[in-house]
């Protein structure tokens, strides 16, 4: 009794606590690195010239599924010492979640395809200038309503058409979460531009994290609101 009382009182200890929460993103970084290498790999080796736009959403497929996977195993484990299974975790969101992502994940991609193709081609296919604009509002609302829908997909049971409604009534609804995966968003654009994707790769399951706790309240709400 006092040997498991002591075990106890280690595992609930602040050092103890940090300990566990290192290991848990570890090991998802880990398992996003591994689920996205697939694509990772040639995305590092492809040149960035607009002429490869397609390429590269192909090659951020397994990256959808794979964030969905770490913000199941991060929001599902528990910080205790005694119960640490964010691998178990990771490929259980991973199976189950896995075609409902998809079809979230394979149409955002192919509209900011089009979108960032039009952009980067706005010239020799006849458009203004000023289309610049509304085609990346248009492109960051398509984005920021995807990542809602990954959350809601990744942590609930609905159907699709459900999981968009949801998405795009949240952008409105919790207006510090779509600010807050804004400024992620930004901040994620920033370090791909200035040093490369594989150093957004290191940073992985830090980036899921924060995206998940940004994404907090909307969670709340809907586990209020829509579950029974």
């Amino acid at each position: 009794m006092s040997a498991t009382h002591a075990w106890r009182q280690f595992g609930d200890g602040p050092l103890s606590r940090i300990t566990s929460r290192v290991y848990i993103l570890l090991a998802v970084e880990l398992l996003l690195l591994l689920t996205t290498l697939p694509g990772l790999l040639p995305l590092l080796l492809l040149g960035r010239d607009p002429s490869n736009l397609p390429l590269v959403a192909l090659f951020l497929v397994p990256l959808g599924p794979a964030i969905s996977a770490a913000l199941y195993a991060l929001r599902r484990q528990r910080p205790d010492l005694t119960d640490l299974r964010p691998a178990a975790l990771f490929w259980r969101g991973y199976r189950a979640n896995l075609s409902g992502v998809l079809r979230v994940w394979v149409p955002t991609l192919l509209w900011l395809t089009v979108l960032a193709v039009n952009l980067a081609y706005r010239g020799a296919i006849g458009l203004s200038g000023w289309w610049s604009v509304p085609l990346v509002l248009i492109g960051v609302g398509v984005t920021l309503c995807a990542a809602n829908a990954l959350v809601i997909t990744s942590l609930f049971d609905f159907r699709t058409r459900d999981v968009l409604r949801l998405a795009v009534h949240f952008l409105v609804r919790t207006p510090g979460v779509t600010v807050g995966n804004a400024l992620l968003l930004a901040a994620a654009t920033g370090i791909t531009a200035v040093f490369s994707e594989a150093v957004l790769a290191m940073l992985g399951s830090i980036a899921v994290l924060a995206f998940l706790r940004i994404s907090d309240p909307m969670v709340d709400l809907i586990r209020k609101e829509f579950t029974a």
